[in-house]
């Protein structure tokens, strides 16, 4: 067949709800290791930086990745202790520009709009290809009603997953991170994981990838920002931080999200965290430099637990 198959928006959900992967997406080169959980070890300069943006420096990600083994994947969920990703805009169309919108609701029905800031931002959304070739961390507005909205152009047709990553305000509030799946409409061809290497290149930037992480146990991922064979030592906070690291497990793409360790501003950034389970794994590293933010993307492989 010479010619992309034309799905429908119904097709696509289905795809979507049968974890089929489509889409070519745009995304750098991959990486090894061996992966990690929504966990993360916060460092006390990350600390001081997220309070002055406005957050508590902990939010919901792990406070420590040790004293937080086998804790459970995020985002697999559409509803979760008392709240509800209703997304309102279930299908868009691959290379359009399109306006996606959606609430989070509690358990009365009624739209949340009172969140705590982390790391600078009320929620923060993920979009991510079945296939784990696209990726996209974007920044809703949101509006007085409690309605999040904002614009978006997905390249390849295919099944998405939406991701919600937030914290209601109120003092035995914790953090949530919500799923729900999202169909892109268009012309498509499967695509394959990108394999695991050790090094990744975006936009001129060589970014390696040194130590591993295991299934079930705690392990820390050093990444080496570099530009035209220079180390990068001046790396600018993004979000409170010198580096954003989200992980997606290959199949149910379950949500890890980690903070970096003690460090910076680069050439080197840190990551502690713990993979939920054996199995592989999408990372992907946003990072900013000279007022622009890019994204590094690996694929990692990881061994079973050891008894």
């Amino acid at each position: 067949m010479n010619t992309g198959l034309k799905i429908t928006a119904y097709a696509a959900v289905l795809a979507a709800t049968f974890g089929t992967a489509y889409g070519v997406g745009k995304s750098a080169d991959p990486v090894i290791g061996t992966a990690p959980q929504h966990a993360g070890q916060h460092s006390a300069q990350e600390k001081a930086k997220q309070e002055e943006a406005g957050g508590d420096g902990h939010g919901g990600h792990q406070e420590s990745a040790p004293a937080r083994k086998g804790a459970a994947a995020g985002g697999l969920e559409i509803s979760e202790g008392g709240y509800t990703l209703a997304l309102g805009t279930p299908t868009v169309t691959a290379g359009e520009r399109s306006e996606i919108r959606f609430a989070i609701k509690d358990d009365h029905g009624e739209n949340v709009t009172e969140f705590r800031r982390e790391h600078g931002k009320e929620l923060h959304f993920i979009l991510a290809s079945r296939d784990l070739t696209t990726f996209r961390h974007l920044h809703p507005v949101r509006e007085a009603d409690g309605t999040w909205s904002t614009r978006v152009e997905l390249p390849a047709a295919g099944g998405y997953r939406a991701f919600a990553d937030f914290t209601p305000a109120g003092g035995r509030s914790t953090n949530h991170t919500l799923g729900a799946d999202l169909a892109v409409a268009g012309a498509f061809r499967p695509a394959k994981m990108p394999p695991a290497r050790t090094v990744a290149e975006t936009d001129g930037y060589r970014i390696a990838l040194d130590g591993g992480l295991r299934s079930g146990r705690a392990g820390e991922l050093a990444l080496t920002v570099s530009k035209d064979g220079e180390p990068v030592t001046d790396l600018e906070p993004y979000l409170g931080a010198y580096g954003h690291l989200v992980a997606l497990r290959s199949g149910d793409l379950a949500y890890l999200h980690v903070h970096p360790n003690e460090g910076g501003p680069g050439p080197e950034v840190s990551f502690t965290a713990t993979a939920p389970s054996a199995g592989t794994y999408r990372l992907f590293l946003d990072f900013q430099h000279e007022d622009k933010v890019r994204t590094a993307s690996f694929t990692v492989d990881v061994a079973a637990a050891d008894h």
